[in-house]
């Protein structure tokens, strides 16, 4: 038997928390009824669905893709706009973006069907490291990036302490390439930071995401990770 949002998390439709919020708003129903009980636990042979549709558990997969711009993070978009699911159209499994990258941001983003990883992995309090590299405007220096390394305070949030490293300098051309790691994940939290310093963002990638690299993944590919890529992850916030 198996917890009932524990089911749903594992069935790839949502995290454990949000698989609570669809349980407690109706939304869930085992065996034709409306199922609002938490602790209920579902055993071999109970149908449950969520918003009319059957769900099943699926064995848990994991990939790494390299997100080209003009795509958003998500499933589906009502808008009519390029999805990230477009990219793996043969994976059979119910997979979904860990987090996101903005339309215009490119680079690594994991994938799965495990709501559990993906709430460890997106959590604030777990701090993975991620690198990004971003071209911005105007000539980024010690001076001026400095305030990141201390942590800024943005729209009354406490950001914390990054760690920078400027990689080129284009004078004529009046911008610079910098590498800024992060541990939290807020939102366009990195195009915020530089232009709370007068360097507003002209193209951004992530290139690391905790141990993970996008070494041998051309842009618009994926690959799927090993057992040991899941396992050091999962240690990092454990």
């Amino acid at each position: 038997m198996t917890r009932i949002n524990k089911y749903i998390a594992h069935a790839g439709v949502a995290s454990r928390r949000k698989a609570e919020e669809l349980i407690l708003s109706g939304r869930v129903t085992v065996n034709g009824e409306v199922m609002k009980n938490l602790s209920y636990q579902v055993e071999s042979g109970d149908l449950v669905e969520v918003n009319g549709i059957a769900i099943y558990n699926e064995e848990p997969v994991y990939y790494l893709l390299n997100k080209p711009r003009g795509y958003i993070s998500s499933v589906s978009d009502d808008k009519g706009r390029k999805t990230v699911l477009e990219l793996l159209p043969q994976i059979k499994e119910r997979i979904y973006p860990v987090g996101r990258l903005d339309w215009d941001t490119s680079g690594l983003l994991l994938m799965t069907n495990d709501g559990d990883f993906t709430n460890l992995m997106t959590h604030p309090s777990h701090g993975i490291e991620k690198v990004y590299v971003a071209k911005v405007e105007g000539q980024a220096n010690k001076i001026n990036l400095r305030p990141l390394a201390l942590g800024l305070t943005i729209e009354g949030k406490k950001i914390s302490p990054a760690h920078y490293e400027i990689l080129k300098q284009e004078r004529e051309k009046n911008h610079s390439i910098v590498s800024l790691t992060i541990h939290e994940g807020q939102n366009h939290q990195v195009k915020k930071m530089f232009a709370a310093v007068g360097l507003p963002v002209q193209k951004l990638s992530r290139v690391q995401y905790g141990p993970l690299t996008l070494d041998g993944v051309p842009s618009g590919k994926y690959r799927k990770l090993s057992k040991k890529e899941v396992s050091q992850l999962l240690n990092q916030v454990r």
